[in-house]
């Protein structure tokens, strides 16, 4: 049966989490895979752990989670393989809702692990055969660039008719091997200094590792002696020159090992050798590493078996392939046909063996993500069976899962179902538990709402049933972001970009992003909100690009028509100000008239500083309601009179009282009360809110501060009320608590274990099930915590400490709002009139362009993605330490269900 959420929509679901259940359920073991299986498709219960001190390799079903294990291990060797070769693997069919099959046949593990244990076999084999083949492609390859460059290098030799070489000549053949391919078994027996290394037996194809070749008088020592490897000497030298005859070795090493290759051999044979190399154009495979890189054919001369050996050495630590090389050219010329014959051969084999291979892995990959999914099914079934206790004598599984109120029948429907399919002996128990433990939390979220709740989390999980601040994050985060943000111009870029995001969700869900695009597409409704209150915002301040809009009509400000200049100049616009036409205030908004005016910034300032007071100190109360709801769904009636009055009336007092007079302040014309003179007062001189006795004459000093009567007792009243609610939040609640834990240890203690009379006609199940409710039906005397009067007299202390500190701190940190919206602001209007109108007032085309392209690039770059960002983070620290710490306990754990939806292989890199 699949769950299908109710209907009716329920009010208010995000403000508090689902009611949670802890249900027992008691499974037959001949119907528990079912039973598992079915609960996972469901997707409403969250396992406990009963087998928590066991380790994993000695519980039940350890067995089955190997199996699966080996299973994954053959099909990531199987994923692995086909991207080696560039198969494409077919997309499962099985990722729907509920992890069933959507047109794919079922297959069993028992049909798969035979069938991937045949598959790996075989592709095993042909890779194997694959890898052989390429290695000896290589080593033939390298062979054949040996037969050619070495060639040369004689040949030059034979040209010099026996003479002195000119130094280290760099021989380079007419052919060129890019991207040669190779490796497999070698052509020749492979001896122990390496691979192609030639052999020490006498026989056709140049079996000797080198033979002596004429050459005359190859130092100025006039040294001479005869070659290492055991060839007699020449028996028809010519008269008069002192013949010898050398050995030599040829082979294949890295060209960026070459010096110091050379240098080497130079020490080791104390200049007793000769290096002839020639470079090999392109690249080559190695038929070792089966990488391609740079190469250099080398021919070492030496005289001497010690030479020989060493040099033999020194290869091999320099991992040069060695290969035989006839001195006859005949031989070479055979040799060299030889090869390319094999070569061809060889090719028509790698061909026959890719293929056989590919068909191997296409067989595979049409179903390899199907199964891939079915053995991850499987062993999430196995690993959750295994967190359930198992009764051996009863022959059952009992499982304890968390379950929220709403799938409880949906649960009970699955748990019968499976029983039924599975033609279970006996019936399967399901039982609601009481007990202690505190629930996980859980709420239903939607693609729009889990952004916001995810924003949430970051900070904390809420606890059980504790007031959710997503509901209100919701609104006031993209809000809050957007007085900070504020233009209408940036706010159509963003909504252009959110839109973007929403309207191809489903395609750039199905495609990889990059993790920064990634998170940008996540938060993409967050984005889209932020966007919309952000053109909002822009309209309230008159904005776009920082040039004033007159959407909703002229100004009401005028030239005082007192003024001789006024309909010149307006010399007075400068010195006393506009005057407002007596039309009222303008219609939205800002008035257009003063953006550009001497008096923008002081009035703006004003304006913003004092909003962003207005919107902290209406945050930070509602926070502190936020706990008088939590206090009363908990029937906390001494944290609400010792904590949320308290909180409520010092808050209101000082900040909610500063908020209040600056709507007066606004609500009277022409006011010019200095507000900071007023609070600095309040504290300094109670009473005193005229400055009496500091003007003229012993008069009032400040008069303007005056804005209703009866203000100096008022203030008074509301000072006593803070230093009053102070004491209130610190020292009566752990004092009540005290008392109430004494009152409490009146009582005695019976244990900790409730027992249940069990009837004569009872039955075994009915006994397992009361024994078992009596062993959680409450805690232990050891779980209990000792009551410390001490420790709570601190922490409550702490607390007052923290709300009365925070009080302060907390709206002073809202003057962000205004601050970074200056910032925006002022940045904006400096790329406009400096960057892009300069440009324009230069009338040069060319400057005009560049100046736009320059704003541009400043507008999205600096004010889009940098200011945008510091606005998000901003808005962020104002909910979590401004707003959530009022209320917020977030000492909840997540509701993780088991569940098939978003299986998938953490080892895939894909």
């Amino acid at each position: 049966a699949r769950f299908a959420r109710p209907s009716r929509a329920r009010a208010m679901e995000l403000f508090r989490s689902e009611r949670m259940s802890l249900a027992r359920v008691i499974v037959p073991e001949e119907a528990a895979r079912d039973t598992i299986e079915r609960v996972g498709e469901l997707g409403v219960m969250q396992f406990q752990d009963l087998n928590s001190d066991t380790p994993a390799f000695k519980r039940a079903y350890s067995t089955q989670i190997r199996r699966a294990d080996e299973l994954l291990r053959r099909l990531r060797y199987f994923r692995d393989e086909a991207r080696r070769a560039t198969i494409a693997v077919a997309r499962s069919r099985r990722r729907n809702a509920t992890g069933r099959g959507s047109g794919a046949t079922t297959t069993t593990t028992d049909e798969l692990d035979h069938v991937t244990e045949e598959l790996e076999r075989d592709l095993a084999q042909a890779l194997k055969n694959y890898e052989r083949l390429m290695r000896t492609h290589s080593e033939l390859m390298e062979l054949q660039l040996v037969l050619e460059k070495a060639g040369g290098i004689f040949e030059e030799s034979r040209a010099d008719g026996g003479g002195r070489g000119g130094g280290d000549v760099d021989f380079r053949g007419t052919r060129s091997y890019d991207d040669v391919e190779g490796g497999g078994e070698s052509l020749l027996p492979v001896a122990s200094g390496g691979v192609g290394a030639a052999t020490e037996r006498r026989g056709e194809m140049g079996s000797r590792s080198g033979s002596y070749l004429e050459m005359a008088e190859l130092d100025a020592a006039g040294s001479s002696g005869r070659g290492g490897d055991g060839a007699s000497a020449s028996s028809n030298s010519a008269a008069g020159a002192s013949a010898v005859r050398l050995g030599f070795i040829t082979g294949v090493i890295l060209t960026n090992k070459v010096i110091s290759f050379e240098r080497i051999l130079f020490r080791a044979t104390r200049g007793n050798m000769f290096l002839k190399q020639s470079q090999i154009l392109g690249t080559v495979v190695d038929p070792t590493t089966g990488e391609k890189c740079e190469k250099t054919v080398c021919v070492v001369f030496f005289a001497g078996e010690r030479a020989r050996e060493k040099i033999i050495k020194i290869c091999e630590a320099f991992n040069v392939n060695r290969y035989p090389f006839p001195e006859d050219y005949t031989r070479q010329r055979q040799m060299y046909a030889e090869c390319t014959a094999r070569l061809v051969e060889l090719q028509s084999t790698l061909d026959a063996s890719t293929q056989h291979r590919d068909d191997v892995l296409r067989k595979v990959g049409d179903s390899l993500e199907d199964w891939i999914q079915i053995v991850l099914r499987e062993k999430a079934i196995y690993h959750t069976m295994s967190m359930c206790s198992v009764d051996v004598t009863r022959k059952v599984l009992v499982a304890q899962a968390w379950i929220p109120d709403y799938a409880l029948s949906s649960v009970q429907t699955a748990l019968t179902d499976a029983n039924h399919s599975s033609l279970a002996s006996v019936g399967t128990i399901f039982q609601q538990i009481e007990t202690k433990e505190s629930p996980p939390t859980h709420f239903q979220t939607n693609k729009v709402t889990s952004v916001f709740q995810g924003i949430v989390d970051a900070y904390g999980v809420a606890s059980y049933r504790e007031v959710n601040p997503t509901v209100f994050t919701i609104v006031t985060f993209p809000f809050l972001f957007a007085v900070m943000f504020g233009d209408f111009g940036h706010g159509f870029l963003m909504l252009f970009a959110a839109l973007y995001l929403v309207m191809n969700e489903k395609k750039l869900a199905a495609s990889g992003l990059n993790e920064i695009i990634q998170m940008a597409f996540d938060g993409r409704y967050a984005i889209l909100l932020m966007s919309i209150f952000s053109i909002y915002t822009g309209l309230l301040y008159n904005e776009c690009f920082s040039v004033p809009m007159n959407w909703f009509g002229a100004s009401k400000y005028v030239c005082d028509p007192n003024d001789p200049t006024a309909s010149t100049t307006c010399d007075s616009a400068y010195k006393t100000g506009l005057v407002n036409n007596g039309d009222g205030a303008y219609a939205f908004g800002v008035d257009p008239i003063w953006h550009g005016s001497r008096s923008e910034l002081p009035f703006l300032n004003s304006l913003k500083m004092k909003m962003s007071i207005l919107m902290g100190v209406t945050q930070m109360m509602l926070g502190i309601f936020m706990s008088f709801l939590n206090q009363v769904y908990t029937n906390d009636k001494l944290s609400m009179y010792c904590e949320f009055f308290p909180q409520v009336i010092f808050l209101g007092a000082l900040f909610g009282y500063l908020s209040l007079l600056i709507l007066i302040k606004w609500c009277t014309p022409g006011s010019t009360a200095d507000l900071y003179h007023v609070m600095i007062y309040m504290f300094l001189s109670p009473g005193n809110v005229d400055c009496a006795g500091e003007g003229e004459y012993g008069g009032p000093g400040c008069p303007e501060n005056v804005l209703f009567p009866g203000q100096a007792g008022f203030q008074n009243f509301l000072l006593f009320l803070a230093f009053v609610a102070v004491p209130v939040m610190l020292f009566p609640k752990p004092y009540i608590l005290k008392k109430r834990h004494e009152a409490s240890r009146g009582g005695v203690r019976r244990g900790g274990v409730r027992y249940a009379r069990l009837d004569a006609e009872d039955d075994d199940d009915e006994a397992f099930l009361q024994a078992s409710d009596a062993e959680n039906s409450s805690p232990s005397a050891e779980e209990e915590e000792e009551f410390d009067f001490g420790e709570i007299m601190v922490h409550q202390g702490i607390h007052t400490i923290e709300f009365v500190l925070g009080a302060v701190s907390n709206t002073a940190s809202y003057l962000r709002l205004w601050a970074l919206s200056l910032a925006h602001a002022q940045l904006s209007a400096v790329f406009w009139d400096r960057v892009f109108m300069g440009a324009v007032a230069s009338g040069n085309v060319v400057a005009i362009v560049m100046g736009f392209a320059v704003w541009a690039f400043a507008t999205i770059g600096v004010l889009m993605l940098m200011e945008s960002l510091s606005a998000f983070l901003h808005a962020l620290r104002l909910h979590w330490v401004e707003f959530n710490n009022k209320f917020f306990k977030g000492a909840g754990y997540a509701f993780v269900p088991f569940t098939f939806v978003g299986l998938s292989d953490k080892s895939d890199d894909a």
